[in-house]
């Protein structure tokens, strides 16, 4: 069984995001793929993201009839600072046998040595590479090891879609119709 982990802050979830699934389900094989919204940074200490609650909905609303995709809400549920050998123990606990795939922003690679427990982590899951457009080509630190995927990179951001709702600009193409009217309901991010 292939097991693809997506983690993030999804504050909000966009087409992004869901491109990345859809390219991560086919380039790996995978048979499940999970969304795991983070409770709390330990990279952006400062960032108070939209509630639990609400970046669940917003999933809930994006993976409507996706059937290889779920939502875990583990580390929402964990509450505080999330750390993905935490998650990922228990992936490899629950899915004993499974291969694990960590879905990460380029921008991360460089980074995955100053991870909580990062020799763990390189044991644990293989990560795969989320494309930027425009980025740079992402190296893998030792001990770590990885691919990248090749399809749909799409240039947007979770901040630039709450810069944009913040400019009363429209959100169309941007992200789920419904989860486009959730945000506009919600009054957040104004």
């Amino acid at each position: 069984m292939k097991i693809g982990i997506f983690g993030g802050s999804f504050d909000p979830v966009h087409c992004g995001h869901l491109l990345v699934a859809q390219a991560a389900i086919e380039e790996l094989a995978l048979d499940r793929l999970f969304f795991i919204p983070a409770a709390q940074s330990p990279f952006k200490p400062e960032n108070q993201p939209a509630t639990g609650a609400r970046r669940l909905q917003w999933l809930r609303l994006a993976l409507a009839g996706k059937t290889q995709c779920e939502i875990d809400p583990q580390e929402i549920q964990r509450g505080g600072i999330s750390y993905t050998v935490d998650t990922l123990r228990d992936y490899a606990r629950r899915f004993s046998g499974a291969e694990l795939f960590y879905l990460v922003g380029a921008d991360n690679v460089p980074k995955l040595n100053e991870w909580r427990e990062p020799e763990e982590l390189a044991r644990l899951a293989e990560f795969v590479v989320i494309p930027r457009p425009g980025g740079v080509t992402a190296v893998f630190p030792e001990p770590f090891r990885g691919r990248k995927l090749r399809g749909f990179p799409f240039a947007v951001s979770s901040s630039q879609i709450r810069a944009r709702v913040k400019s009363r600009l429209p959100l169309e193409q941007l992200v789920p119709a419904a989860v486009a009217e959730s945000i506009y309901q919600s009054g957040l991010y104004q």
